[in-house]
């Protein structure tokens, strides 16, 4: 084999070990998100509500890296599972805000120990996740030091 034989390996793919790692992370959420009643998408939505709430589904998709498109049903069946409400702007009434439900903040007090259960699985500590997590940054389309 040449090197450059060796390069076109498919154990050599950057964007094979980054696409197989996701669908195993995602995985590896599964069953830590299921007594929450979340998908891992949906888990991701209240993260971002939690961190900051209302918001528009405009904003809440840019920060998410989705198309509002996607962010749409998303938020949509956290609605119909009593987490979250859309509202008119008090502002704007062309505007509708996501909001949290009372069901859906005191949702994060049962969330809290995700992270630590996430670590625990994979065998990694607080550090080792943060260094992976800010390794990952100049693909995840921002950079690390911006969190």
């Amino acid at each position: 084999m040449t090197a450059s034989d060796d390069l076109l390996r498919l154990e050599n793919q950057l964007c094979f070990a980054l696409v197989t790692a996701a669908r195993n992370v995602v995985a590896l959420y599964r069953p830590i998100l299921e007594p929450l009643g979340l998908t891992h998408p949906q888990y991701l939505v209240m993260l971002a509500l939690w961190e900051r709430a209302p918001r528009t589904l405009n904003d809440l998709a840019l920060d998410l890296a989705l198309e509002p498109a996607t962010a749409s049903p998303l938020v949509k069946r956290l609605e119909v599972e009593g987490l979250v409400a859309r509202q008119r702007s008090s502002e704007d009434e062309r505007r509708l805000e996501i909001t949290l439900t009372e069901a859906g903040a005191a949702l994060r007090d049962r969330a809290v120990d995700v992270p630590h259960q996430v670590m625990a699985a994979v065998g990694m500590d607080i550090e080792e996740i943060t260094t992976l997590r800010d390794g990952l940054g100049p693909f995840a389309g921002r950079r690390p030091d911006l969190g």
